[in-house]
């Protein structure tokens, strides 16, 4: 195998069946990895809205509140502390109802949901990244113009859909 880039319309991609001979056979291939590539670009703007998506859905599960700040003049702590209020600890504390956990078991399963259709993204995209990379690996230059090109190309046609969003 030569270690040095060249120009043939002769190679092989990937697999045995993936044998390219002649210019025709060449086109082809170069358009078959150009659209892998801007698919390769498209899969990591979508783990990127798949992400934005679940920290918008977990703000809404958990809304951001002041944090609580405890001091003895606000609090009734009846065993430890004298209470200045006069009043009983547990009639002044919020009933148990509204101590239990505002998440509900829909939305744990929505964001359970996110993160595993984020982690099948993550696994395709690292899987067609490591096929594209053994394809340019072929050191064939068509082959490799036709990744740099699909890259730009995705990478113009994806980028815009985050602003969208």
């Amino acid at each position: 195998m030569n270690m040095h880039f060249e120009g043939s319309s002769n190679v092989t991609l990937l697999f045995d069946f993936w044998d390219v001979r002649g210019p025709a056979g060449m086109v082809l291939s170069v358009f078959v990895v150009l659209l892998l590539t801007v698919l390769y670009e498209l899969l990591k703007v979508w783990k990127i809205t798949v992400g934005i998506g679940k920290q918008k859905h977990s703000r809404v599960a958990h809304p951001s509140s002041p944090p609580v700040s405890f001091s003895p003049e606000q609090s009734c702590f009846a065993p430890v502390m004298k209470c200045r209020g006069g009043s009983s600890a547990l009639a002044s504390s919020p009933s148990e109802i509204s101590l239990s956990p505002t998440e509900t078991d829909t939305t744990a399963k929505k964001s359970w949901l996110l993160h595993c259709l984020q982690t099948a993204i993550h696994i395709l995209q690292v899987t067609l990244g490591y096929m594209l990379m053994l394809c340019v690996m072929s050191y064939n230059v068509w082959i490799f113009l036709g990744v740099i090109m699909g890259s730009a190309l995705g990478y113009f046609l994806a980028f815009p859909l985050l602003n969208h969003n």
